[in-house]
């Protein structure tokens, strides 16, 4: 009896060893498993953030209407007029019950020209999120839910091209860009109400994922009608009422608009505004600096 107690004895000891090794280490697994919860609970915020920035960006790069390929690079060209077959097949965005569009109120004189102005890289240039070394002001609107922050930098002059319009035109902003954006732009930069009325991106009429501005709709007398834009896709169906610009990014020595004010300034008696816009475009198609004023 004596000898089995001694067997026995260091065997139970071994077993009480194993269960205390156990025991230490258990803390140490539950660690690792409460680290492995951690992890993957920080990776699926920072995805769920990533896929919101991906689509708020995604919307800001819709903003304004798309280019074919820079111009900065390729120049302009004059553009033929778009076919009547075109037209009927374009999609219309924001019109009446009916799909017809609305044309804007009568004017109060009827000698009066309306001049189009585009809004960005025409009047301004805006960057979202990150300030730039130069800008104006800071509007938030609220895209998709989300508050974003642009810093526009406006164009030099676009205060005194306004101002000098304003005495023998009405002025028109049309812009591709999105309401709650661009409006927050305009009641920045026409503060004194020069402008007369503003067309927004469900205005324009989409052709080929681009955002045409058809001038023909909107009840003026195309002879009175002049555009002025960076982008030749704006004005595809009017070429010959539009004057090109070069889009207008940073330099503040730009001086675009002040020959947009002296080039205004001689309409005073001419019958068709698109006889001396076609004499405007035709030395822009050269190369800007070949205007002659």
């Amino acid at each position: 009896m004596v000898s089995k107690i001694i067997k026995k004895t260091p065997t139970k000891t071994i077993k009480n060893n194993r269960r205390q090794q156990r025991r230490k280490k258990t803390p140490v697994k539950n660690a690792s498993t409460a680290a492995s919860l951690v992890a993957a609970s920080i990776n699926k915020s920072f995805c769920t953030c990533h896929r919101r920035l991906i689509k708020i960006f995604s919307k800001l790069a819709r903003i304004a209407t798309p280019k074919k390929k820079s111009p900065r690079k390729q120049g302009y060209q004059l553009l033929h007029k778009a076919s009547e077959e075109t037209r009927s097949g374009v999609v219309k965005a924001l019109f009446d019950d009916n799909g017809v569009s609305v044309p804007l109120p009568p004017l109060v004189s009827s000698k009066k020209g309306t001049v189009f102005l585009d809004l960005d890289e025409t009047l301004v240039h805006s960057k979202p999120s990150i300030p730039p070394e130069k800008y104006d002001f800071v509007i938030k609107p609220v895209i998709d839910g989300q508050k974003v922050e642009f810093f526009v930098l406006k164009r030099p002059f676009v205060g005194e091209l306004l101002e000098s319009l304003s005495k023998n035109f009405e002025i028109v902003v049309f812009t591709a860009g999105i309401e709650v954006y661009a409006s927050q732009v305009l009641d920045r930069i026409d503060q004194k109400g020069l402008i007369s009325h503003r067309l927004y991106r469900d205005s324009c009429k989409e052709v080929d994922g681009r955002f045409v501005k058809d001038l023909s709709d909107l009840g003026r007398d195309l002879k009175r009608v002049v555009i002025v834009d960076d982008n030749p896709n704006s004005y595809s169906f009017q070429p010959e009422n539009a004057i090109p610009i070069p889009p207008f990014v940073d330099d503040l020595g730009d001086e675009e608009l002040k020959k947009l004010i002296q080039f205004f300034d001689q309409f005073d008696e001419i019958e068709d505004m698109r006889d001396v816009v076609k004499s405007y475009a035709s030395q822009f198609s050269q190369g800007p600096e070949n205007l002659e004023l």
